[in-house]
């Protein structure tokens, strides 16, 4: 079955086909450098960008491979979460493409999404412990099959990939500054004492992490000089340009260090909670944006390791929001025989995706 992703929740323009569960091609536009102008996405200007740019990926993306719209068997579309008007778009895309070519319409939870990507580079060991972190969302999941998920636990408040873009912010790192985080810490023995663990003395399996993004704001304001004069060039932070541009560089690293670890630390504790209470998993799976980032990979390699479970981690670019990821949650679905009419409703932020299809 050829199967088309549209991926519109957040600031990402993606569309991708994988034809019987293998990828095929990706047409994907980034809206970064647009909204990095105002230190975050902002929703309008997110929502016109899919608009504009949908028609063109498509045509891009059929060009690549040579096929037409009416070759298209099934279009899965993210439907949510995220921003509401940016899904919105995605969706009614999703629909006049079905409309025109007879094809299938498949909502796909975004979230399963993201932990199902993986399994777009090998095969899926089920049961598994699904840990999402982005910058929207820090859940834990268990999955006992492409479409059926448990949560576990949850976020109440700021995910980990928001405390990063914030704490970048403070730096005066350009957005998103995760990553530069990630590039002053390396190679740095991190304090573990400097900041505190995120609300791990419970017995819960849900995320804070506004605590913490408190306690380093809090210690960058007793430290102003450690944040940049003024905002450096994206380009000009890569291959170790954050370090280099640094005020007081080996003061920044070991902040960003301690950062880092205290993060990792606390998916880590969380994660390991989870495995003690969930019994006859075969994997652990990580996925979202902070999935990309070294401290978080390694100590979850090492926990799946010291567990005995295939650890399944996906490649950097297929951590961030990709339309590879949504075709490919859409088929294993369809494959299940799922389906979606035409009244597929996009869902924003804060709800919880209902897993209201129809089987064949």
């Amino acid at each position: 079955m050829l199967v088309l992703g549209v991926e519109t929740s957040c600031d990402e323009t993606g569309v991708a086909l994988v034809r019987d569960g293998r990828f095929v091609a990706e047409s994907l536009a980034s809206q970064t450098d647009i909204h990095a102008v105002f230190g975050g996405v902002v929703p309008e200007i997110a929502s016109r960008e899919h608009q504009r740019m949908l028609p063109i990926l498509f045509r891009e993306v059929l060009a690549k491979t040579g096929l037409a719209a009416a070759d298209i068997e099934a279009v899965a579309v993210a439907r949510g979460p995220g921003l509401l008007g940016s899904l919105l778009v995605g969706m009614s895309f999703a629909k006049g493409l079905c409309l025109a070519t007879g094809a299938a319409l498949l909502g796909v939870d975004h979230l399963h999404a993201h932990l199902l990507a993986p399994g777009l580079e090998a095969e899926l060991p089920f049961p598994a412990l699904g840990l999402l972190v982005s910058g929207g969302h820090t859940h834990i999941y268990r999955m006992d099959s492409p479409t059926q998920f448990t949560l576990l636990g949850r976020t109440l408040d700021d995910a980990a990939g928001e405390a990063f873009d914030k704490v970048a912010k403070l730096l005066n790192l350009p957005y998103p500054g995760g990553r530069y985080l990630d590039d002053l810490s390396q190679g740095v023995e991190p304090d573990r004492n400097l900041f505190p663990l995120a609300y791990v003395h419970n017995d819960n399996l849900d995320f804070s992490f506004s605590g913490l993004k408190t306690a380093v704001a809090e210690y960058l304001g007793k430290h102003p000089h450690l944040a940049y004069a003024a905002m450096p060039e994206a380009d000009a932070l890569r291959g170790g340009g954050a370090l280099a541009l640094a005020r007081h560089p080996q003061e920044l690293a070991l902040v960003a260090a301690a950062f880092n670890h205290a993060v990792a630390e606390t998916l880590r504790i969380k994660v390991e909670r989870a495995l003690d209470r969930e019994k006859g998993l075969a994997a652990l799976v990580i996925a979202g944006g902070v999935a990309a980032n070294s401290h978080v990979r390694a100590a979850m390699q090492r926990t799946a390791a010291e567990r005995g479970l295939v650890s399944c981690l996906p490649r950097p670019a297929l951590c961030t929001d990709n339309a590879a990821m949504i075709a490919h949650a859409g088929s294993l679905a369809l494959e299940a025989g799922y389906r979606h009419g035409l009244d597929l409703e996009s869902v924003p932020r804060g709800r919880a995706v209902p897993q209201d299809w129809t089987r064949a």
